[in-house]
């Protein structure tokens, strides 16, 4: 059961990863505007994303990996509190609050690999 959520996660964030590269605008939208060079930014995050989900799958990256997903999951926190405070077009404001301790599950399951 254990090696279900594991690869969940990595299917997770690869995804997730790749996302960033299929639907740019999207994830360009909710970087926060002190954030420079949010195209690069988009991508860097989309790499990352789909290095640390393969990183999980192989036993000798994985804890690495989960660590890799907890700072990462801080680092964009930033662009999930300025989606909620800019009223994104689309989702109702009472989901776009719920996501941000949403941010503390993932990293709690990302703690569990490490």
């Amino acid at each position: 059961m254990d090696e279900i959520f594991l690869y969940a996660m990595a299917i997770f964030y690869v995804t997730a990863g790749l996302m960033h590269f299929v639907k740019p605008k999207l994830y360009i939208s909710i970087i926060p505007p002190y954030i420079p060079q949010p195209k690069l930014v988009n991508r860097l995050v989309g790499f990352i994303e789909v290095v640390l989900g393969l990183g999980l799958v192989y036993e000798p990256t994985r804890a690495l990996a989960a660590y890799g997903i907890i700072l990462l999951l801080i680092a964009v926190f930033p662009a999930n509190l300025y989606m909620y405070q800019r009223k994104n077009k689309g989702l109702p404001r009472w989901l776009l609050f719920l996501r941000l301790p949403l941010q503390l599950l993932l990293i709690g399951w990302a703690y569990i690999y490490t």
